[in-house]
């Protein structure tokens, strides 16, 4: 009973030691977890690498992997970038079986875990920001150092009860039969499998399992057969996770139940090999570190050997869960919302892609060569109203100043769009013909700036989840979009100079019969809302490719001069 009692509280304070461990480093890290991940997956083997990194430095493969799913939902990244990410995590996550083969099992710091975990307590409760995420991830590690410790006399108890001979003999191991070795190897296959899906970690399990050696109750290639289990059985909760998810995330989970699959299918095949070499070692090499280094190459073999069929992999992956999704669908995926780095970059191209499809529409208006105005407007509002309440639902506020800028710029772009196109949806000035000189004019001005915006607009969506080619998150104005934005805004302002000018001589032409009260007052209209559509125009495609600093953002509490003349002149 002792020794029962010993191992579920082992086993318990490790997974309570590694969430507040992970939930530390995660904090610690902040946004630079989403950002480095959306910069430095170019390519899946880069994607792997770093993949690999950043699951070891925030010890949460989990993190990464539903980081890499808002990503690749959010047009961030490529399904085949986020797979590169994926398989790199698989790696990542073998560090801590290292923590506890060449600390864990060999030196008892319990005596040092108690000060520690006091010392992240109090640093974790009486402070804030970075030194409290510090203090959570130190407590965490202490109290994992002191479940292994528990864990390790738990198993002391356990070996004197169970040895290896009670446990299944696996293929590989002398004397042993090619039949009952296979038995035997997929039996703890079975048995590490369970150990997995009933603890939700593997890492827990593989810590259990290296314990458990260590104290002699399981032989080396009895060990390294339940490692394949284990590492099985991390898919089942990804799989669990998957159930009504997006389909993005529904792929990303079967291809991880699939990678496990696969490497595991090469595991058994090499393992009548595997026990030989690592029998080999067994008199210069301690068997934990062995074990630790067995998980670790697993996992690498098997990143090895898909990733250079990545594609192929993907196109698999694709056919057997077709998507049904539009692109929108896709891009606010929810499982964007716990990231706000994404979920307001996922907004912002979203935005833009409606500025982009609202001002063609225009354009070719003004131009005579069709578009329907009215009917693009609804479908507009439609996608900005989803836009906006998927931002309402943003699970956390953005952490730094950068962040909450550019969040605040994609709200003035989502307000600027939003006002343009209800000014479209109804009878709008362009169903009224352009025939005064005055109204060419006008007519050509605000198609400048639609014009404009559309290259804007179009910089920022030709790479984004409407398109197979996903970027890196960042806001850059290339020269192209500044002299744009440039043009936005010298035909915004000049229109609204014009506009003056217009609506005296339209009034004026009313007395000498060149035009009935109702025609003047209807272009007077017309000219004033393309006054307006101009201007969110321009402040939209503003908004959306603004850098982070304050200056750039112009009108943020107050109307800029251009509104404040705008009102004047309609007063007038």
């Amino acid at each position: 009973m002792t020794t029962a009692i010993s191992i579920l509280g082992g086993v318990g304070l490790f997974l309570l030691g590694m969430t507040v461990m992970t939930d530390g480093l995660k904090a610690l890290a902040g946004s630079a977890l989403r950002t480095v991940l959306g910069k430095v997956a170019a390519t899946p083997v880069s994607g792997a690498f770093w993949g690999a990194v950043v699951t070891l430095l925030v010890q949460s493969s989990s993190a990464v992997t539903m980081t890499t799913i808002g990503l690749v939902s959010a047009g961030l990244l490529t399904f085949p970038q986020g797979l590169g990410l994926v398989f790199g995590a698989n790696v990542g996550t073998t560090g801590t079986g290292w923590l506890v083969a060449l600390i864990g099992v060999r030196v008892s710091l319990s005596t040092y875990a108690l000060p520690m975990i006091f010392i992240g307590a109090l640093a974790k409760l009486l402070t804030g920001g970075r030194i409290a995420a510090a203090g959570g991830a130190l407590a965490g590690f202490a109290l994992v150092l002191y479940g292994l410790a528990t864990l390790q006399q738990g198993m002391g108890g356990l070996a004197e009860s169970l040895h290896p001979s009670d446990l299944p003999a696996v293929l590989g191991a002398p004397g042993v039969s090619w039949a009952a070795g296979m038995v035997g190897l997929l039996t703890l296959i079975v048995i590490g499998l369970a150990m997995t899906a009933v603890m939700q970690s593997s890492t827990a399990a593989i810590a259990i399992t290296l314990s458990a050696f260590a104290a002699g109750a399981v032989g080396l290639e009895q060990g390294a057969a339940l490692i394949i289990g284990q590492n099985i059985g991390t898919a089942t909760s990804s799989a669990l996770a998957a159930i009504g998810a997006s389909t993005t995330a529904k792929r990303l989970a079967l291809a991880y139940v699939l990678f496990k699959l696969i490497a595991a299918l090469i595991a058994v095949v090499a393992f009548p090999f595997t026990a030989v070499f690592m029998r080999g070692f067994a008199a210069s090499i301690d068997g934990t570190t062995l074990l630790a280094a067995y998980h670790t190459a697993y996992n690498v073999i098997g990143v090895a050997v898909l990733l250079p069929a990545t594609q192929w992999f993907t196109r698999v992956v694709e056919r057997l869960l077709p998507s049904r999704e539009t692109a929108l669908e896709r891009a606010l995926d929810p499982s964007a919302l716990v990231n706000p780095v994404i979920a307001v970059e996922t907004a912002r191209r979203v935005v833009a892609e409606v500025l982009k499809t609202v001002t063609t529409s225009v354009s070719a208006a003004l131009s005579g060569t069709g578009g329907d105005t009215a009917r693009n407007a609804v479908a507009a509002a439609t996608t900005l109203g989803e836009v906006r309440d998927f931002l309402s639902e943003l699970k956390e506020p953005p952490e730094t100043e950068a962040e909450r800028l550019r969040m605040t710029s994609t709200l003035h772009a989502l307000d600027h769009t939003s006002r343009m196109v209800e000014l479209l949806a109804g009878d709008g000035p362009l169903a009224q013909p352009i025939k005064a000189p005055h109204d060419s004019h006008v007519a050509a001005l605000c198609d400048k700036a639609m014009r404009a915006a559309q290259t804007v607009s179009g910089a920022i969506t030709s790479e984004s989840a409407f398109s197979t080619k996903a970027p890196p998150i960042g806001w850059t104005v290339s020269p192209e979009v500044a002299a744009a934005l440039a043009d936005a805004e010298c035909a915004a302002q000049d229109l609204d100079i014009v506009q003056r000018d217009h609506r005296a001589a339209t009034l004026a032409a009313v007395a000498p019969g060149q035009l009935t009260a109702a025609d003047a007052l209807a272009r007077i209209d017309g000219a004033r809302k393309l006054n307006r559509i101009a201007h969110h125009a321009w402040r939209s495609a503003t908004h959306l490719s603004v850098s982070t600093e304050r200056d750039d953002l112009v009108d943020r509490s107050q109307p800029d001069a251009s509104e404040v003349r705008r009102s004047e002149h309609e007063l007038n």
